[in-house]
């Protein structure tokens, strides 16, 4: 015969029971189930948070957070390693391509080179970069918002440098300086341009030795045609899923027989230490998860046992009327099974609206520590949730799996009462 739909579900139905016969403690055990796993989704929101912020500082500010170049471009960088080699590229086409890719924002093409910036007795070594203005301020924001002045335009002998070299040049915006560079027809390319603004990110390297020209203007300088460019710069709509927009660039670049090889590279390649930190970051997550569980299972198990304790006779009762060990074994662990759940529901219902304040209303504690330079990128201490799927799911199984495991040592010691001892002095 089949057991009748009651029967199935008795033992659930005992276990809820006796959960709330001691509502307090079941009230107080819950309580700190739900707090450990608001403290767990909070805790990965805010390190996303800061991991986004250091990706978002380390790849938007210059480099962009996927490159095309050429195979053999890295890690020489040579003037003459162009995309397309000796006999350039179209230009235009090969960004409206990378733009059409799924995933990808925004593109734009660069030049890069390297000379010295004089101006009247003061010399500095400096780093260009050659850009389309219209283009390169939905690729990277140190264009957007220069300190003073304003960025280069396209046409104009223009260049937009950093502070700490404004400093040592002695110039201001307005004033001109002298561009010295090694020119790919092997003659020195040297010209005067317009310092139009200047830029301060923090990064002394970055702001003491870096230059941003028009793309023409630089190479007219080094004597380039305009179809040689060193690469296309592209930002993707989530920097974690950058190198798989890369692999389906280069399969769609192919795809389209282009003629000439070309490589793109996520940020994860060029910026290879904040790609290590960011994967250590997360190993980090799944630890303090851990942690946080670990000792909820100590705390759990030992009010289960005492509830255990409290009911020895029921189970000896239960025991003498013929119930399998196994059945109060599993009474137990349902017991703490539905604690977790009961948990889960309230951790849910108190971490949505922190989460909710700490994206949108992050405490910002700039005043109190400033930014903080790291990586090759800029962080600002702010307290900024992040949301994500991983976070609150890894948290929900490990909440579910800590009220299992408290649950298994007071099930065990629940069938290890003897009826005969247990009963022996009522």
């Amino acid at each position: 015969m089949k057991p009748r739909r009651d029967d199935r579900w008795i033992w659930w139905r005992l276990a809820w029971r006796n959960l709330w016969r001691n509502r307090r403690r079941t009230f107080i055990t819950a309580s700190a189930l739900a707090f450990g796993y608001l403290a767990a989704v909070t805790i990965i929101g805010i390190w996303r948070g800061m991991l986004s912020e250091m990706i978002a500082s380390g790849t938007d500010l210059v480099t962009g957070q996927l490159q095309i170049h050429a195979p053999d471009y890295y890690p020489e960088r040579s003037m003459y390693t162009t995309l397309g080699g000796r006999e350039g590229i179209d230009v235009d086409e090969l960004v409206r391509l990378t733009r059409e890719t799924p995933g990808i924002v925004a593109a734009s093409p660069r030049v890069h080179g390297g000379g010295l910036v004089s101006s009247g007795s003061e010399t500095v070594a400096g780093l260009f970069m050659g850009v389309d203005p219209d283009h390169e301020v939905e690729v990277t924001r140190l264009l957007e918002s220069p300190a003073e002045g304003r960025a280069p335009r396209a046409g104009e002998r223009e260049i937009l440098i950093g502070r700490g070299m404004a400093d040592r040049l002695g110039v201001e915006v307005g004033d001109e300086v002298v561009l010295v560079a090694p020119a790919s027809d092997g003659s020195l390319g040297n010209d005067l341009y317009r310092v139009s603004g200047m830029f301060a990110t923090g990064m002394v390297a970055l702001d003491g030795s870096f230059g941003i020209l028009p793309i023409g203007s630089l190479q007219e300088l080094m004597a380039m045609p305009e179809e040689w460019i060193h690469e296309v710069a592209a930002t993707v709509e989530d920097p974690f899923s950058a190198p798989a927009v890369g692999d389906s660039l280069a399969v769609a670049l192919a795809a389209r027989g282009l003629g000439y090889p070309v490589q793109p590279r996520p940020w994860t390649v060029f910026q290879a230490q904040l790609a290590e930190y960011a994967s250590l970051a997360g190993a980090v997550n799944f630890i303090i998860v851990g942690i946080i569980f670990i000792m909820a299972v100590f705390g759990v198990a030992n009010t289960m046992l005492l509830g255990t304790f409290e009911r020895r006779r029921e189970f000896a009762v239960v025991r003498a009327l013929g119930t399998q060990p196994g059945m109060v074994a599993l009474t137990v662990v349902y017991e703490g099974l539905i604690l977790g759940v009961v948990a889960l529901a309230v951790g849910v219902l108190i971490s949505v609206p922190v989460l909710y304040w700490l994206h949108n209303y992050p405490p910002d504690l700039s005043r109190a520590f400033g930014d903080i330079t790291m990586l090759g990128s800029v962080w600002r201490p702010v307290l900024r949730a992040e949301y994500s799927v991983d976070g609150p799911v890894v948290s929900a199984v490990a909440l579910l799996i800590t009220s299992i495991l408290s649950a298994l040592y007071p099930a065990y010691r629940a069938v290890k009462i003897l009826p005969a001892d247990a009963l022996a002095d009522l």
